[in-house]
């Protein structure tokens, strides 16, 4: 039973359910379209049938990302105990393990209507991919942002059974934003990848790293402010937008000796800044209803 058990921890582990960042990070802009399509609340299923496809597909990309980097892991000093690299799940329970996920993932997805079924292989094969783009790419966190944002018109499909230029400026928004992020979590582990021949936007931008992120901040802030005028949103969304920015000042405070644990902590603080962008809409968006 123990054995069992510890089987069990090791698959949790693999998947990263006890670190719900990422998840949180792949939730908020799914959820900022959710609420726009809707112009409101969104029906219920569709709601139910996201939170859990996000939760799943992360759980999934986890562990096709934990596989590709099998080797790699070992030599990062971060990584080193992740359950593929210790020995504790072995290449082929994880790629069984990924195989059943992506399966869970496809049946909600059967839940919706046909545009949103259509764009589901699009998902898949973003998420199957992108682990082993850091081998060939010093833009790995292009195409993370291409599979984290893909959840943004899928939904707005599932709600709405069309896609207009506003899902697709969200999508883009996402793939900026994880640009910002992801840097931010590679800078942790600059050192360590130089080593191993692992690629990533930290060690391309080198020494102006704090500058392209600064550049992408920016321009992640152009295109928040573009889906407001597009979708008409009002005064609360604009001042959500203004704290968004207050946060980005402060990861870039924090970022800026370079320091492992410091980096870390500017990407985690990106939770916050997704979170106060869906409030600022969710509360626009009330505000109206109410008026």
């Amino acid at each position: 039973m123990s054995s069992f058990v510890g089987k069990l921890g090791a698959y949790a582990r693999l998947m990263r359910w006890h670190r719900p960042i990422g998840a949180l990070l792949l939730l908020w802009p799914m959820l900022w379209a959710l609420w726009i399509a809707a112009s409101g609340l969104p029906d219920y299923d569709v709601l139910l049938i996201f939170v859990l496809g996000v939760w799943v597909m992360r759980s999934a990309g986890c562990v096709i990302n934990d596989f590709a980097d099998r080797e790699f892991d070992p030599q990062v000093r971060r990584t080193r105990d992740r359950p593929l690299a210790t020995g504790d799940v072995t290449p082929t329970e994880a790629l069984t393990l990924f195989g059943g996920l992506l399966a869970l993932a496809f049946m909600l997805v059967l839940f919706t209507n046909r545009l949103t079924i259509m764009l589901s292989f699009g998902g898949a094969a973003l998420a199957a991919t992108y682990p082993f783009m850091k081998r060939y790419t010093y833009l790995p966190q292009v195409v993370l942002g291409a599979a984290f944002g893909w959840a943004v018109p899928m939904a707005w499909a599932a709600q709405t059974n069309t896609l207009t230029p506003v899902a697709w400026l969200i999508f883009i928004a996402t793939v900026i934003w994880a640009v910002i992020y992801d840097t931010q979590y590679a800078m942790v582990d600059r050192e360590d990848d130089l080593n191993a021949g692992v690629k990533s936007t930290a060690i391309l931008f080198g020494e102006q790293d704090r500058l392209m992120i600064g550049v992408f901040q920016m321009l992640m802030l152009c295109d928040l402010l573009l889906v407001g005028l597009r979708a008409e949103l009002g005064g609360l969304y604009y001042l959500s937008l203004v704290i968004a920015c207050g946060f980005g000042i402060y990861q870039q405070w924090l970022i800026r000796k370079r320091e492992p644990a410091a980096c870390f902590a500017a990407f985690m603080n990106n939770n916050w800044l997704g979170g106060c962008v869906f409030l600022g809409i969710v509360a626009d968006i009330a505000s109206r209803s109410a008026g």
